[in-house]
């Protein structure tokens, strides 16, 4: 097929479906000069974006919907044809779930997407990929979308992962460190590099590859980045074993530049709608594909991860003596990760819920989270503030590392709780500052819990200034 003058020199963007990875492309296309259509099915989410309303939290981007829907340069839709009538490059956005019971994505909604453009389209057209997708998904969409266009119609597919990060993303947008292009001709190409060409400009590495590639590359990042943060997971175990502190070993690794501080922090583990996911339907393409050494070596990283919540669980009830039916428990923290409100298979918010299970009466905060944590698990308490949350409770844990949450003076906090004792499961606080205020603080393999005062005891002001 040939794409040859299928673009003008300033193509007219389509982006299906508006959910954190669509609203966030379409956003920052607008952004980045071009005018843009996306449509989504739900009616009532894209009412809500055209009246410039961001149905998640992530910062910068409710600002780029509201000035680019205000100056007409982004409009939403739900009806496809008028996409397909308007649109030049048409981005695939949608999501691909964990299957089922099984480990697999779900890439049912990535088919029906491109059916559904293929079958109104009126003129040749290059559909991009930017969901994340099990290897070879490319090759069985072109057949897909081959069998619904109209006759005398090319349509070429091409992959264009997303590297966003939740909390960053229209930076990793508008200002990515790569950009993969899977394409499998030379006008696919161009016309991507076009469509980049201001990200390009400002610096942008480009790897241009075939769509195979180009869907492993995603995949196989986050798989990486989960097996770094595992890896310093079971660094934590060995340095509790050894009376070692994991904190100073990652920082000193870490100055390894082949390795690099990223990723490295032990502690309550990984979550959120990529990671997990992503890992699993690695292990289930391996699997298919009959590559057992990838398959078993990803499998432990998702065991060890799975592990990490029932050892916070485990230590919470450890510290309440053994039990902690009728024991009033502080949740900081229900998103998955600072930056977003996202609590999709969230550590924090599994923790919270285990302990409820156990008994406990746990009350959850989370500055951003609480809304969307409360729709997931409307049996916990939820708090306002981190002070309210901690009233009168015998153990805090910190689930998330938000800003505000870490910055808690431990003093001033002293005053609403039952006992001054505080579970740092993301290793985010400074045990010494808590300690000489009195409070008991475990985290999990630092060497600095070790010795601590009982719980209870108080210093003066005078030696917390020493």
């Amino acid at each position: 097929m040939t794409l040859d003058g299928m673009a003008p020199l300033e193509p007219v963007i389509g982006v299906i479906g508006t959910g954190y990875l669509g609203t966030t492309h379409a956003a920052c296309m607008a952004e980045l000069g071009f005018d843009v259509v996306a449509q989504d099915q739900s009616p009532e989410r894209v009412a809500r974006l055209a009246a410039g309303e961001l149905p998640f939290y992530e910062p910068a981007l409710a600002e780029l919907v509201r000035r680019h829907t205000a100056s007409g340069r982004l409009r939403f839709t739900h009806d496809v044809a008028d996409l397909a009538a308007v649109a030049d490059v048409h981005f695939l956005c949608v999501g691909t779930p964990q299957a089922g019971e099984g480990m697999a994505a779900d890439t049912s909604q990535v088919f029906a997407a491109a059916e559904a453009l293929a079958a109104c389209l009126e003129r040749d057209a290059l559909i991009v990929g930017k969901s994340t997708v099990p290897v070879g998904t490319t090759e069985a969409l072109v057949a897909a979308v081959t069998r619904r266009a109209a006759p005398g119609i090319d349509v070429e597919v091409a992959w264009n992962p997303e590297f966003l990060r939740e909390g960053h993303a229209v930076d990793d947008t508008l200002r990515p460190d790569r950009l993969v292009l899977g394409v499998s001709s030379a006008e696919a190409e161009k016309i991507l590099r076009q469509v980049y060409v201001d990200v390009i400009r400002d610096g942008a590495a480009v790897v241009v590859t075939d769509p195979a590639t180009a869907e492993l590359v995603k995949v196989a990042a986050n798989a990486f980045l989960a097996t770094k943060i595992t890896f310093a997971n079971l660094m934590g175990e060995l340095c509790e074993a050894a009376g070692a502190d994991v904190t100073t070993l990652a920082e000193s690794i870490g100055l390894d530049p082949r390795i690099g501080h990223q990723f490295l922090g032990a502690g309550l583990g990984f979550g959120g709608g990529c990671l997990p996911k992503d890992l699993r339907a690695l292990i289930a393409r391996a699997d298919e594909l009959g590559v057992g050494h990838a398959r078993r070596l990803l499998g432990v990283v998702d065991e060890v991860n799975e592990s990490q919540r029932t050892r916070t669980v485990e230590t919470a009830v450890e510290l309440c003596g053994g039990s902690v039916a009728g024991v009033r428990i502080a949740a900081l923290g229900a998103a998955f990760k600072p930056g977003t409100d996202d609590v999709r298979d969230s550590p924090s918010l599994a923790v919270a819920a285990r302990l409820r299970d156990l008994g406990a009466t746990v009350t959850v905060h989370d500055p951003h989270a609480n809304d969307n944590a409360r729709a997931a698990e409307p049996d916990l308490c939820f708090a306002a503030t981190a002070e309210d949350a901690c009233r009168d409770a015998s153990l805090v844990v910190l689930l998330t590392e938000w800003e505000e949450l870490v910055r808690l003076d431990p003093r001033e906090l002293s005053a609403y709780v039952a006992v001054p004792r505080m579970l740092d499961a993301r290793n985010a606080l400074d045990p010494q500052r808590w300690q000489l205020a009195g409070w008991e603080h475990r985290g999990f393999g630092r060497s600095s819990d070790r010795a601590q005062p009982s719980a209870g005891s108080r210093v003066s002001e005078m030696e917390l200034m020493q």
